[in-house]
């Protein structure tokens, strides 16, 4: 399995796991969604123009392969 594979995979778990976990301790589902939406949307918005067009193309170019 390849790094970023493993990144992607241990994403997912942290997202499920919190979808489970924050409405059990009170916190609604539709802002325990928000939280596991936001959060990475929110560091995507924080780059810059420049780091978002590079981050594009290595996406665009890993999926070519």
């Amino acid at each position: 399995m390849s790094k970023r594979a493993k990144i992607v995979a241990g994403g997912a778990a942290i997202g499920i796991v919190l979808l489970i976990l924050l409405p059990a301790v009170g916190v609604p589902w539709w802002i325990a969604f928000l939280i596991v939406l936001g959060v990475p949307t929110a560091a995507y918005l924080t780059l810059d123009r420049s780091q978002r067009r590079r981050l594009r193309r290595v996406t665009r170019r890993e999926l070519g392969r």
